[in-house]
């Protein structure tokens, strides 16, 4: 007799789950960057319009798919065609190239977070070099909070052609991660239902204590008025929508399987269509949210840089023309340096080099995402506040949330079709199976701890999932609208919420959101390609800062790889099955 499939304790764990595991890392550190990026308020407009158009009506999609066939993504899409069984394989691929280096992120919140119970915080200043007569060299040209980054957490290598060896701190952090989130999926449903209450709701609750201390720190209201400011005429640039839409479609990560996956642990009676709303909402919110936390300080940091430079400049110029204390001042620095060129023409003309132009515009304009704002950024502003050892150990726990919440949705896209298979669910208890996967992926996890790990961690975080989830998405929108069939899909629907879908959402589903996805694929093709040889960044220890460079042949041969290990299993399963088919009839026929 089959085991009868597992389900939540109640709809509100489904939700928390679904929202532990949209809600991550992207809405803290690339949904500001690109508010900074294309037009500050302005960009919420393109932002809230993709929402409606792409993100909402895609969502309600994958969960009705899962809740209905009652199957993880491979599955779900044999039933809807045998030919489809490729579709499910293939966002399994992706998730598991996901899993592999998604789990480093949170062995670096690890690091940090052991790190963070130092006073002072190990990044506040540049450490002496051996002799003890001043910093060290790397560090005196960069920054404290970027030499610990480069090189005390990755002590990253000048070029990906230089592996170097694995670096056991980083090693141990990485099975730890793995371990954490092997504890949380250990009883599938059982254990990851009772973990989510506390990933998706710790990261508010730091969020907010960051908001209430980011709003008081000085200079945060110069980040918020940067950030509300809009600019309306990037609404004009088509990479401020295009962003817009891509930035919608991952952060509710549609394609990977992992909400068909929770969805098919659902009541059959279960409103995915309320859920659907309520989860792309609730993500699209914490986006903002976090972007006003991310922008205050920002506003704190670009005003201590601008401020700090000030006095720089201020001291350079009282000590070289002996002038009174107080006689310069921030108010009456430009006049006073307009006197000084006048009266000491030839004098200023040589200290000219050494006068920094100090912006506070400039300073808000730097634009960083990823892992320079999370590991960099953060850092930065945290060793300036008071208390720092208490924000930065709630910062890194956040992070910590947010990266295991992913990881929890990344694991279920990869177990739940794995269990759903009758001949592993029968020889191997779900502990083994859930094992299994973390070891694989923490064996394969260590390259990215390797001295070049860091370089091949940016291969697969801007290779790996990208056009094929676009691919995806797309097949499975035109499997449910056209060879499903979208009558039959409205029937599924009314048993299943209580009424049919209205037309919003049919047209999104059969039109709006295919010609939406093909234009984006269309984009990231022709970008790829007009890009030529594509290129890195690599750190340059001699000048303390990062370098272009391009890849080597074998770097872009894993590349290549990558995007074809997933999208060609969608055209390879439907050529399978329809040999298959051809060579059991050829037999029937023979007999």
């Amino acid at each position: 007799m089959e085991n009868p499939r597992p389900l939540w304790d109640n709809s509100l764990q489904f939700v928390f789950a679904c929202i532990s595991y949209a809600v991550g890392l992207g809405n803290v550190w690339r949904f500001p960057y690109l508010c900074q990026l294309y037009g500050g308020g302005g960009f919420l407009i393109p932002y809230f319009i993709m929402l409606i158009v792409e993100g909402m009506p895609l969502l309600y999609l994958e969960l009705a798919v899962g809740q209905h066939m009652r199957r993880g993504s491979i599955g779900a899409w044999k039933i809807i065609s045998p030919y489809l069984s490729g579709v499910g394989i293939a966002s399994v691929v992706v998730s598991f190239f996901l899993s592999m280096y998604y789990n480093v992120i949170n062995a670096w919140a690890f690091w940090y977070l052991f790190h963070s119970f130092q006073d002072p915080l190990p990044w506040a200043s540049c450490p002496l070099n051996s002799n003890h007569t001043g910093f060290d060299e790397e560090c005196a040209k960069t920054s404290s909070t970027q030499y610990f980054w480069y090189r005390k957490t990755l002590n990253i290598s000048p070029s990906i052609e230089e592996y170097g060896s694995i670096q056991w701190e980083q090693a141990v952090c990485l099975i730890l991660a793995w371990l954490v989130v092997y504890l949380c999926i250990l009883r599938g449903t059982e254990s990851t239902g009772k973990v989510v209450y506390v990933t998706a709701s710790l990261p508010y609750l730091v969020l907010l204590i960051y908001l209430i201390r980011g709003l008081t720190l000085h200079g945060a209201v110069n980040g918020l008025i940067y950030m509300f400011t809009p600019k309306l005429g990037q609404l004009a640039n088509p990479k401020t929508w295009i962003n817009a839409a891509t930035q919608i479609f991952f952060s509710l990560g549609l394609g990977f399987g992992s909400l068909i996956a929770f969805a098919s642990y659902n009541e059959p009676n279960n409103n995915c269509e309320r859920h659907a709303i309520i989860v792309s909402l609730i993500n699209s919110s914490t986006s903002i949210f976090a972007s006003i936390v991310t922008f205050s300080i920002y506003g704190f940091k670009a005003t201590f840089n601008y401020e700090n430079c000030l006095s720089k400049v201020i001291l350079l110029l009282t000590n070289t023309f002996d002038l009174e204390e107080g006689a310069l001042t921030a108010d009456n620095l430009d006049s006073m340096k307009d006197y000084l060129m006048s009266t000491y023409p030839n004098q200023y003309v040589e200290l000219l080099p050494q006068i920094k132009n100090c912006s506070l515009e400039a300073e808000l304009d730097t634009a960083v995402q990823g892992t320079g704002l999370a590991f960099i950024v953060y850092s930065e502003a945290i060793k300036n506040m008071e208390v720092s050892q208490l924000y930065s150990v709630l910062y890194f726990i956040m992070l910590l949330m947010l990266g295991i919440g992913s990881m929890l949705g990344n694991t279920a896209a990869i177990l739940t079709p794995l269990t759903d298979s009758k001949f592993l669910s029968t020889h191997f208890s779900k502990e083994v199976i859930s094992g299994t996967v973390c070891f694989i992926n923490c064996i394969v996890g260590l390259a990215f701890t390797m001295e070049a790990g860091n370089y091949w961690f940016d291969i697969f975080n801007d290779y790996a999932a990208t056009l094929s989830l676009l691919l995806i998405v797309l097949v499975e929108t035109i499997a449910v609208c056209y060879i499903y069939g979208l009558k039959r899909f409205e029937k599924d629907l009314l048993l299943m919420v209580g009424h049919k879908p209205n037309w919003y959402w049919k047209i999104m589903w059969a039109f709006a959101s295919p010609v939406l996805i093909i234009s984006l694929f269309i984009f990231y093709l022709t970008d790829y390609i007009s890009t030529g040889t594509l290129q890195y960044k690599a750190w340059d220890a001699t000048q303390g800062q990062l370098v272009t460079k391009d890849y080597p042949s074998y770097a872009l041969a894993v590349i290549g790889l990558l995007v074809a290990a997933s999208t060609m299993c969608i055209p390879l399963g439907a050529i399978i099955i329809f040999i298959m088919k051809r060579l059991k009839r050829n037999v029937s026929t023979l007999e």
